[in-house]
């Protein structure tokens, strides 16, 4: 049942990134440019400026899109008591034993999406709609949950995800001093091992930079969601040695964490394709997760749910020949590290997305999972036939193996049965 009286507002602290006067259109999809130098020659017309502090603005973003929705009080106007969704038995009775939540509610007095105010003598101890049970974790990597964990969100008009529908996909936040984490994810990643992590190597160059993962985040405006994040310190980076930041070839990073996460219905890991892999469109559409822009410049806001696009694989010759069309010119290459999805009007990773993995349908097993790519650069975000390019981590198959029995890691878990 939908609780239709309640809305979702959100603060965010957003970042502004501009690309140079030269060449507008042409981006990195991460959250920040200032780690890649902008002294380097780069002869794909790729300039990536580093951020200007004037820039920098805090800002009440309405993620809902809604032009009616206002910006929520800090505090609950809650007149009675708060409690979870399925605590209270005043209007919340769902037959089928799974909660619903919109996420385009008007009006939370409680400030999040997963509690609700409740008169005293309606709370109940044994819930109508039930809590969400414990999930059994099906055998295997790159399992999706098209359905949620537990909960059913509804109102997902802008591509957001459901709660636990990607339970491989990570934030990686910069920390900037003790206990000091920025409030903005810098880029994505995805889980292949309890304590390892692989994103875009133009991510995490800056050495002057600690990094923190979050594992099984969702809303990043909320903090109590049925099954909890949870953060681990990276406790060191390793870039492809052959990473060249001008063009962004080799574009991948391997990020060992401080301890393993807790594997659980929200954090999984995510299969990965062997060396050499041959990417086929005929095995389904593929999926881009993340929390950037959802369109290109100053007017795109970042997003508070976890957005996810449905794109299709484009093969590497059709990919170039539409790449020629654009300002990279027709004498354009598209390196071997790189893959390409996408292309459709308005469907893109954007700013804010570098890192993020691009998920393709393995053949046979049904909602199961291989990540194909990483989010590393296009030109513009959305347009038509313009394809997304990203990291082929088919190509990277052996490195990140090496990286593993480096660490002292099993290889195992991310390989299909």
């Amino acid at each position: 049942m939908i609780f239709s009286e309640y809305t979702i507002c959100i603060f965010v602290v957003f970042f502004r990134i501009t690309a140079s006067a030269g060449i507008p259109d042409v981006v990195t999809k991460s959250s920040e440019a200032s780690d890649i130098s902008s002294n380097t020659s780069i002869p794909l017309g790729i300039d990536l400026q580093p951020i200007d502090d004037e820039n920098l603005g805090v800002g009440r973003l309405n993620l809902d899109l809604d032009p009616n929705i206002g910006i929520e009080n800090e505090t609950s106007d809650c007149k009675h008591q708060c409690v979870w969704y399925y605590q209270c038995s005043n209007g919340s009775i769902n037959t089928n034993g799974a909660g619903i939540i919109n996420i385009r509610e008007k009006d939370l007095p409680c400030g999040d999406i997963f509690h609700v105010c409740c008169k005293l003598e309606d709370v109940s101890t044994s819930p109508i709609t039930p809590a969400p049970p414990p999930v059994s974790r099906p055998k295997g990597c790159g399992y999706r949950r098209s359905n949620g964990i537990g909960i059913r969100i509804t109102g997902d008009e802008a591509g957001e995800s459901q709660f636990g529908e990607f339970p491989w996909m990570v934030a990686i936040f910069k920390n900037v001093g003790p206990n000091d984490v920025s409030p903005f994810p810098k880029c994505g990643g995805a889980l292949i091992h309890p304590q390892a992590v692989i994103t875009a190597a133009h991510c995490v160059t800056n050495k002057a930079h600690q990094f923190l993962v979050r594992a099984g985040e969702w809303n990043l405006n909320v903090a109590s969601e049925p099954f909890l994040h949870q953060d681990v310190p990276v406790r060191s980076v390793k870039i492809h040695h052959e990473f060249y930041s001008g063009a962004l070839f080799n574009d991948i990073a391997f990020l060992y964490l401080d301890k393993p996460v807790e594997l659980a219905a929200n954090v999984e890991v995510i299969c990965l394709p062997p060396q050499n892999f041959s990417h086929r469109a005929a095995s389904g559409r593929c999926f881009s997760t993340g929390w950037g822009k959802n369109r290109e410049g100053r007017d795109g806001q970042y997003q508070s749910i976890m957005k996810k696009i449905d794109l299709p694989f484009v093969p590497r010759d059709t990919c170039q020949a539409q790449l020629r069309k654009t300002r990279l010119g027709n004498f354009f290459n598209l390196h071997r590290s790189f893959m390409c999805a996408g292309g459709e009007k308005d469907k893109d990773a954007c700013t804010g997305d570098g890192g993020s993995p691009l998920v393709c349908p393995l053949e046979g097993p049904v909602e199961r999972y291989y990540q194909a790519g990483i989010v590393a650069w296009g030109i513009g975000c959305g347009d038509a036939d313009v394809p997304g390019v990203y990291v082929d981590v088919g190509q990277f198959r052996e490195w990140i193996d090496e990286q593993m029995r480096f660490n002292g890691l099993e290889t195992g878990g991310y390989v299909t049965d």
